[in-house]
């Protein structure tokens, strides 16, 4: 495992998931933790001021060189991203974060850091091994190949691990790579167009309530399947999977607990106690039918998986969002 003595940078620090990595890093015990992000500070979902904070666009290669000299672990989870909303009309611009993992890799080659983390996601997975509406749509790691990623943000994400990979075995910069599975909880995105379901939902189901109007927008039928991580079981698996020695390809990092998106509205009905009337937008961005994680292989090489109850992450992300929207 990673030692509290070595000097961290968490690029992309100042979103979501990078946010809570920082926050936990410092609670942990880690003195010298860098946090990145092109984001002004006032943007930021948290800002902790006992870590080193850089506003930088790593998109530029000088940039991302400065980020990790003198650093021993890199975790790169900076791209431009956000929920089917966003990613499905921003393709281009997903594409582009390909140059932010490139120069990251670039600057650990030539500053010789240690361990090197990439956040990939269940994007790259083969479209055709997804179109059925099923709760048993489990992914499993060789379902990326033959390559058939979501377009856009799949792809980037896709290369990127290809570029993880050849560069440890040419330039022997040591990679990790991780495929998130719809990671979700507190101080995350909740409006503005790049929010992911369970946010959206939570949100959706508070202006109902708060406003007296019992309606809620679903997009699709409602029928697609998905599966949810919770933040804290996500940062578990980051530090498995950076810590450890013995294994280096792309691995499955989300909760098995599959739900149709009607089934994730039923969860924030309940805990909002009341009951919407469902308006299905068929017209808008939905993804794919059918995606869940196929946890067979981190459960053999750590023998742990994400095991954080959908309800009991939601209720708690409910009730941050509730905050945020009742509290001005």
């Amino acid at each position: 495992m990673l030692s509290t003595s070595d000097r961290i940078v968490v690029c992309g620090g100042g979103g979501f998931i990078g946010g809570h990595l920082v926050g936990d890093l410092l609670a942990k015990g880690h003195k010298h933790v860098r946090c990145v992000d092109v984001k002004p500070t006032t943007e930021w979902y948290q800002v902790h001021p006992q870590a080193e904070n850089i506003v930088a666009d790593l998109n530029l290669r000088d940039k991302a060189s400065e980020a990790v000299k003198g650093m021993d672990v890199v975790y790169n989870l900076a791209c431009n991203m956000g929920g089917m909303g966003f990613i499905e009309l921003n393709k281009g611009l997903c594409m582009i974060s390909v140059l932010i993992n490139t120069h990251l890799l670039l600057g650990a080659r030539e500053h010789g850091v240690k361990r090197f983390f990439y956040a990939s996601s269940a994007c790259v997975y083969n479209g055709e091994k997804q179109k059925e509406k099923k709760l048993e749509t489990f992914l499993k790691e060789e379902d990326a190949y033959p390559a058939m990623p979501e377009d856009g943000y799949g792809w980037e994400k896709l290369f990127s691990e290809r570029m993880c990979r050849h560069f440890r075995e040419d330039f022997k910069v040591s990679t990790r790579v991780a495929r998130f599975h719809n990671v979700y909880g507190p101080f995350g995105t909740w409006k503005g167009g790049r929010e992911k379901a369970p946010a959206a939902i939570c949100r959706k189901v508070i202006e109902a309530k708060t406003s007296g109007k019992h309606d809620i927008e679903i997009w699709g039928d409602g029928q697609q399947t998905r599966s949810f991580m919770y933040i804290t079981d996500c940062l578990k698996g980051i530090y498995l999977i950076t810590g450890s020695e013995t294994w280096h390809e792309p691995i499955n990092l989300g909760s098995a607990e599959g739900v149709t998106i009607n089934q994730l509205v039923d969860i924030v009905e309940d805990i909002a106690g009341l009951k919407l009337n469902r308006k299905y937008n068929l017209a808008a961005p939905k993804g794919v039918n059918g995606r869940n994680s196929d946890n067979t292989l981190i459960k053999k090489v750590f023998e742990w998986e994400p095991d954080t109850r959908l309800r009991d992450g939601m209720e708690k992300t409910y009730r941050w969002i509730y905050d945020q929207m009742t509290s001005k």
